[in-house]
């Protein structure tokens, strides 16, 4: 990608421009950033894939002031009539299980594939919406079908009414009133307002960020970087030879506390262990995908491309896939880092791979990670 060239999707900013004037920073409405877009699926068939266990799916029901919050799956007989008003249908991870919706988000990968998270698809009758509220990531919505009016403003008050299913702020003051059309879009940094009510039926696709505070990283990591510690031959074990006796057994010995944390100080002395845990955590596919292992093995001779469930990524030391880290230096590692970006190496590429380079990519193709492609 030429991250110096103007865009329509950015309203004639180049991706270069957009991150450093708008990013986590202020809003931006483009018309017509997608001319003659459509939804990616029928109305019908999006029905049929909340119905599924393996797609997130919820549905916001509205009438007068209260607020109903159903989870999927949904079949078709939990959803309201079509001429019902004031109900939403979302549907997540759309380009998890359309190659339309995962194309769609390709064109956002100016931003790191570590933030990207999803697409998502909401459908709404008529005043349909899910009430003024905060997103704590950045998000671009795209209007597919149909029209949605948006109002958003600085968040102000923080609030939320009680005893509602869902957040919605007590106190919504906006600043900005939009009628969005099909191929308009909006952008917006993480916190600020925002309240979406369709006119008319409409379908709007949301492509989120994810965005994770440090008790939430630090949950995730320590677990995996305890997990890949091995014992080393000699190590000192605790001792308290030359302890005196105590009359208060319950307490906790300060010489204990001060070994605990030097054990943990050393686990993340050397910063690979940690960024090797963070790789696998990023890229490692969310609880619902799965991957169908190919019934004969696939042809590569033409060159591959990774499934779309596929998340990979690489830092310096290491090439991470779907929650699992290889080594890779060399040749192999750039060209593996050229599939991590392209999501594909053509079959020129894949020759000049070593044969355990080679090997490691059948085992991802027998795994239904990576798939050949007719040359």
């Amino acid at each position: 990608m030429d991250l110096n060239r103007k865009l329509p999707l950015l309203g004639g900013l180049s991706a270069t421009q957009f991150m450093r004037r708008h990013w986590q920073r202020k809003p931006l409405l483009v018309r017509q950033a997608l001319p003659g877009a459509a939804a990616p699926l029928s109305r019908a068939a999006l029905f049929d894939l909340a119905a599924r266990d393996e797609v997130e799916s919820r549905l916001v029901q509205r009438r007068a002031q209260a607020w109903t919050l159903r989870h999927g799956p949904l079949p078709r007989r939990a959803l309201p009539p079509l001429k019902q008003t004031g109900w939403t249908l979302l549907v997540q991870g759309l380009d998890l299980h359309l190659p339309s919706a995962h194309e769609l988000l390709q064109r956002f990968r100016f931003v790191p594939d570590a933030r990207l998270d999803d697409l998502m698809l909401s459908y709404a009758s008529d005043g349909g919406g899910v009430g003024p509220h905060l997103d704590s990531y950045d998000v671009f919505l795209i209007q597919m079908h149909g029209r949605r009016r948006w109002r958003i403003g600085p968040a102000r008050d923080r609030g939320f009414v009680p005893g509602l299913p869902l957040k919605i702020l007590r106190r919504f003051e906006p600043e900005f009133d939009w009628l969005l059309e099909p191929g308009d879009m909006l952008y917006l940094p993480p916190q600020w307002a925002h309240d979406g009510v369709a006119v008319g039926e409409c379908m709007t696709a949301s492509v989120g960020f994810r965005a994770m505070g440090p008790a939430e990283m630090a949950r995730e990591l320590l677990p995996r970087v305890a997990e890949a510690l091995e014992p080393t031959p000699g190590e000192r074990l605790y001792a308290d030879a030359g302890t005196a006796a105590t009359a208060a057994p319950g307490a906790i010995p300060a010489a204990l506390q001060g070994f605990a944390e030097a054990a943990v100080a050393q686990a993340l002395r050397d910063p690979t262990n940690l960024h090797r845990a963070l790789g696998e955590m990023l890229s490692e596919p969310k609880a619902r995908v799965t991957f169908d292992a190919p019934s004969h093995p696939p042809d590569l001779s033409g060159g591959l491309r990774l499934h779309l469930r596929t998340r990979m990524m690489y830092d310096s030391r290491h090439v991470y896939i779907n929650g699992e880290s290889f080594r890779a230096g060399g040749r192999d590692a750039r060209l593996l880092h050229a599939l991590a970006n392209r999501r594909a190496l053509a079959a020129a590429e894949l020759r000049q791979l070593s044969v355990q380079a080679r090997s490691t990519l059948d085992e991802w193709a027998a795994a239904g990670w990576v798939e050949g492609v007719l040359p």
